[in-house]
């Protein structure tokens, strides 16, 4: 289980393990090095008094005050890790110790004299975590690929994960897996057990978004607020004692990251990265070098094409890494990212991700907020909503039917399903509702912070990064930044035809307008939906013979899939019915059962 994830950890290994009355227990790491790199910080990792074992993968941030903090309560320090600090933490406080870090994890605190084991994951799944209880045994890992190789056994694949991947292009919606009997850790909980009384896991949570209180205060009070704090959630992930870079895309998001660490006076020490194409069309040097002019800073720019040389090559390279099919094409590009990032020598990276859920950045939410407005009788702030979306040109030219359909039930009403008879009828029918599904537009928000979008977010950032020993860190995922923007009144993030106003306005004197007002945003998925159509079509339909496991399986039926993608390349670009990702997640979904066959139980 260990050697598997090498790529997880290269720097140093190593395991621990103890017979109790019968029992054994095992733990293993696999450990890349970034807070103190001496083998002061080798994991397992036991305490002073011996009575506890840690192995644990992530980051505490907040690691130095909390080390003030226990060296107040009596504790001291044989390192300068924040591993001994999770530790001692664990130790001081037990689990209520959680609450206090911040950063990302995954897990496992062992207490010998009681036969206590304690399993946790940070609040927002960063960090992931895996289990299998079987036969007696409790096998845990942060990926499955180490479950599958200790369970010594195939596993049958979840039908309903599968159903809602291919219909709904959900992933990572619950604490499911596509291998039946393989769960995750939920975001925000730790697991319980004790190796002599009750080996099954007992799962707790251990924290909310509306745990923390919501602001109250002026609009200027709210605007400086979150600017206080995005600048500290920057400046505490640039503590490391390896290179750190920064991921600029051009957007709004990773530029104020930019922003904040020029403004916190880090620059000097902080690599930029960026990825260009080299098709123009979907090619964001201009404002790459807009940000970079205006804070004076040098970027390494990276070009890639948007047709790749071995797509399919490359798909089963990153879906080893991930466990189970991805979703988009951008995932690929984004691997390919951090094999630059490894070449440069740049082991910690910081990037946007999470803007677009803590400040209603996706274009669905206005979608949202309109109906919103409608349901509660506001028909006067409706047509002014509708009227500056009309004004600016932010969202309105920018709406795709295909993506629509996602959130409106009736837009797919008649569509012929894909999916193979036998699926159709293990799997639930009941679709999961993706739209505002009458809640608030913040209630919406807390879903996909939770369920359908952040997990996904993480667990590619996650996987990618780790595939290549680099590391990610999202500033925009610190617990205080999200329990702020997310409570925050909608009109402080949607407001005058504008997403995400309020950072637009915390930013607004660190950043050009171009950048800071910019309206749109290039996504490789628009590439990669003109990849499936052209460059890549025939090669697909060989790849997707008669003979392909998705129909061996009963997954998907191949002829309403084939006349599927001939609609879908009959389609303009970014207009139709149907959306790249219907065409894609077959297609990766496939890869995926080729590479993890041999663990796989069909029926």
């Amino acid at each position: 289980m260990v050697d598997i994830m090498t790529h997880r950890g290269p720097d140093d290994s190593g395991v621990w393990h103890e017979d109790l009355n019968g029992t054994g227990i095992y733990l293993g790491h696999r450990r890349l090095s970034i807070i103190d790199l001496s083998s002061a910080g080798h994991q397992p990792m036991i305490s002073p008094c011996g009575r506890y074992v840690l192995v644990y993968n992530g980051e505490l941030y907040n690691y130095k005050e909390l080390k003030s903090d226990l060296e107040a309560c009596g504790k001291t320090f044989h390192s300068q890790s924040d591993t001994e600090v999770f530790l001692q933490g664990l130790i001081e406080w037990g689990p209520e110790a959680l609450t206090r870090y911040n950063g990302m994890w995954g897990f496992a605190f062992f207490d010998r004299s009681t036969g206590d084991l304690l399993l946790g994951r940070d609040r927002f799944g960063k960090k992931p975590l895996y289990y299998h209880e079987d036969d007696g045994r409790l096998l845990f890992a942060s990926e499955i690929k180490a479950i599958l190789l200790a369970a010594s056994k195939k596993f049958r694949l979840d039908p309903n994960v599968v159903k809602r991947y291919l219909e709904q292009n959900l992933m990572d919606d619950d604490d499911e897996t596509f291998f039946e009997g393989i769960r995750k850790i939920p975001p925000g909980h730790f697991g319980t057990c004790n190796v002599h009384s009750n080996k099954r896991l007992t799962l707790h949570r251990y924290w909310h978004i509306t745990d923390e209180a919501a602001f109250e205060g002026t609009e200027s009070q709210a605007i400086e607020r979150v600017r206080e704090l995005f600048f500290d959630a920057v400046s505490i992930r640039l503590r490391s004692d390896v290179p750190v870079g920064v991921l600029l895309s051009g957007g709004l998001d990773s530029s104020a990251i930019v922003a904040a660490v020029k403004h916190l006076q880090k620059a000097q020490d902080i690599v930029i990265l960026s990825s260009t194409s080299r098709d123009k069309r979907f090619d964001e040097s201009t404002f790459i070098d807009q940000v970079a002019d205006h804070l004076d800073l040098p970027v390494q720019k990276f070009s890639f094409d948007t047709d790749f040389q071995d797509v399919l090559g490359l798909l089963s390279t990153v879906v080893w890494h991930h466990d189970e099919p991805i979703c988009n094409f951008s995932i690929l590009a984004h691997y390919l990212l951090m094999q630059k990032a490894k070449e440069h020598g740049v082991t910690v990276l910081l990037n946007g991700q999470g803007a677009d859920e803590c400040l209603c950045g996706y274009k669905k939410y206005y979608g949202f907020y309109l109906q919103s407005l409608l349901r509660a009788g506001y028909y006067l702030e409706f047509l002014r909503a509708l009227h500056a979306l009309y004004k600016q040109g932010t969202v309105l030219n920018q709406l795709s039917l295909s993506e629509a359909k996602r959130y409106v039930g009736f837009l797919s009403a008649g569509k012929v399903s894909i999916l193979a008879a036998a699926l159709q009828e293990q799997a639930d029918a009941d679709k999961i509702a993706l739209g505002l599904d009458g809640g608030s537009v913040i209630d919406r928000q807390i879903a996909d912070v939770y369920r359908f979008s952040v997990p996904v977010i993480t667990h590619y950032e996650d996987r990618n990064s780790m595939a290549l020993a680099r590391e990610i860190r999202l500033p925009f995922l610190d617990y205080r930044l999200v329990s702020l923007l997310v409570q925050l009144p909608v009109q402080y993030k949607l407001r005058d035809g504008w997403t995400k106003w309020v950072l637009r306005k915390a930013m607004e004197p660190y950043l050009p307008d171009t950048i800071t007002w910019r309206k749109d945003k290039q996504h490789f998925v628009n590439a990669g939906g003109e990849m499936l159509k052209r460059s890549l079509k025939q090669q697909i339909e060989a790849y997707l013979n008669p003979d392909s496991l998705i129909y061996k399986f009963g997954l998907v039926d191949r002829n309403n899939f084939s006349a599927l993608y001939q609609q879908f390349s009959e389609q303009p670009a970014d207009k139709g019915n149907v959306s790249f990702k219907e065409i894609f997640t077959p297609l990766a979904l496939e890869v995926w059962l080729r590479r993890f066959e041999e663990y796989i139980r069909p029926g």
